[in-house]
């Protein structure tokens, strides 16, 4: 596994916090974040197209809006590798 940081939270209190990274080796994203409420999971499920219970092995994250940049950045850095 190649796994490289990106970035994380810029409102961070280091803490348990949003972070980024990119894995080289397989193209994917790696994201920890705020689980998201039960309400939002529930009205992810009911728009999602799959109409299948959300599997154990999958969540719905809240990434908050301040990390977009980096998720972006994240993406050109794998962008660049293939």
């Amino acid at each position: 596994m190649q796994i490289q940081f990106v970035g994380i939270d810029p409102d961070t209190d280091e803490d348990g916090c949003p972070t980024v990274w990119v894995d080289t080796g397989t193209s994917d994203l790696l994201i920890q974040s705020y689980t998201a409420d039960d309400e939002s999971t529930a009205e992810c499920h009911a728009l999602s197209p799959a109409k299948a219970p959300i599997p154990p092995t999958e969540t719905v994250i809240r990434i908050p809006q301040r990390m977009v940049p980096i998720i972006r950045k994240a993406c050109d850095e794998l962008d660049g590798i293939q």
